[in-house]
């Protein structure tokens, strides 16, 4: 098998898995609340990721780390996860998980606009027409088609799926100019990550006996959603020719997240949440281009 056909099927075991966390999501906080789901999720993903780092001869990265390292890591780790996963839950609990999850997905036109002030970049036009045709497909999607008269399933759900859109931008933003190992990277942010959460479920005094089910809800996430599939989508991105070759194919998530929303969590596809998310995906492609 070559370097590049190892790439297409790395990136394809990511999305397929990615794919099924929307479903895992709703279905899990069925059973438990926002925070003691993040817990034991947060717990799972941080633990295979330190095996990861371990087995991989890795350790001694973690060493060298200096304390402005650390810094940012810890920085990284309250953006993700513990800031973007608690609003991102909190949105799947008030928002049907095929809205949620194509709110969310606006995040690559979050990314331009919070470029403009972070690194001043400046905007074009066609960049401009992108925004506002994914901004289009947010409002349809929002007010499940009835776009005259503006009413939404949830505004505070919409307005949190909208937010951790911002949250992931803003992550990805600040993680670009960290040049350390991103296995690595990706440990510290969890282990810091794992602290907030933990500080927060003592501070708001949540009850983390979870049922079995929710147990296994986050087992499931900590696997798939913060752990293994990261590192899949990493090595995809190292063995490809060029990043593009394999990025595109992210795309793909949010359709299949929606079949999979169908027949896991029993929602009928919404004519309105198809057309907001061909509008989302075209305005992010025309930004790209």
């Amino acid at each position: 098998m070559t370097e590049q056909k190892k790439a297409y099927f790395y990136a394809a075991a990511a999305v397929l898995l990615w794919a099924t966390v929307a479903s895992a999501f709703k279905v899990s906080l069925r059973y438990s609340d926002v925070l003691c789901l993040l817990f034991w999720a947060s717990l799972v993903s941080t633990f295979v990721l330190f095996c990861v780092v371990l087995l991989s001869g890795k350790l001694p990265l973690l060493k060298v780390c200096s304390r402005a390292d650390l810094t940012r890591s810890a920085l990284l780790g309250f953006l993700n996860p513990f800031c973007y996963y608690v609003v991102l839950l909190k949105a799947y609990s008030l928002l049907p998980a095929q809205q949620a999850l194509t709110l969310n997905f606006v995040w690559p036109i979050m990314l331009v606009l919070l470029s403009m002030p972070l690194l001043g970049q400046k905007i074009s036009l066609r960049a401009i027409a992108a925004i506002l045709i994914s901004f289009a497909g947010v409002v349809v999607i929002a007010t499940q088609g009835d776009v005259r008269a503006l009413k939404f399933t949830s505004a505070a759900g919409v307005s949190l799926a909208l937010a951790s859109s911002v949250i992931w931008a803003l992550f990805w933003l600040y993680n670009l100019t960290d040049k350390r190992d991103e296995v690595v990277k990706l440990f510290l942010n969890f282990a810091f990550g794992c602290c907030f959460i933990f500080a927060a479920v003592v501070l708001l005094r949540v009850n983390v006996l979870a049922r079995p089910r929710a147990l296994f809800g986050a087992l499931y996430i900590g696997l798939f959603e913060m752990g293994i599939t990261f590192l899949l989508w990493i090595r995809a991105l190292k063995l490809s020719r060029t990043t593009a070759g394999v990025a595109n194919l992210v795309y793909l998530v949010p359709f299949l997240s929606i079949v999979c929303i169908h027949f896991v969590v029993a929602e009928p596809i919404l004519p309105s949440t198809l057309i907001g998310l061909t509008l989302i995906v075209a305005g992010i492609t025309l930004q790209k281009l």
